[in-house]
């Protein structure tokens, strides 16, 4: 991978992140929504995802989670993000 798709996979990597940190601190998820629901996929389609990331995440194997997660194409991001948003909110109910 060159140093400027690094450098651009990175930028997006912290807008993403920051944007799951906003989300969390908000507890609104009515943003989530308005991105999800309009994808074209079925509820196969994402159970399928989630459980491919939930196996590669708890494997040691970083290059392989690491390559699955580029091959993912927008909408797929958009489903994880808002899963870990959703999961970290479960996670830290108060």
């Amino acid at each position: 991978m060159s140093e400027h798709t690094q450098e651009t996979t990175h930028v997006q990597t912290q807008q993403i992140d920051q944007g799951v940190m906003d989300t969390l601190r908000s507890r609104d998820n009515s943003l989530l929504a308005q991105q999800i629901d309009p994808l074209s996929c079925t509820h196969n389609d994402i159970v399928e995802l989630l459980a491919q990331y939930l196996a590669l995440s708890d494997q040691d194997d970083d290059d392989l989670f690491d390559a699955w997660f580029d091959g993912l194409n927008k909408a797929q991001h958009t489903v994880l993000k808002v899963f870990e948003v959703y999961r970290g909110q479960f996670e830290h109910q108060e």
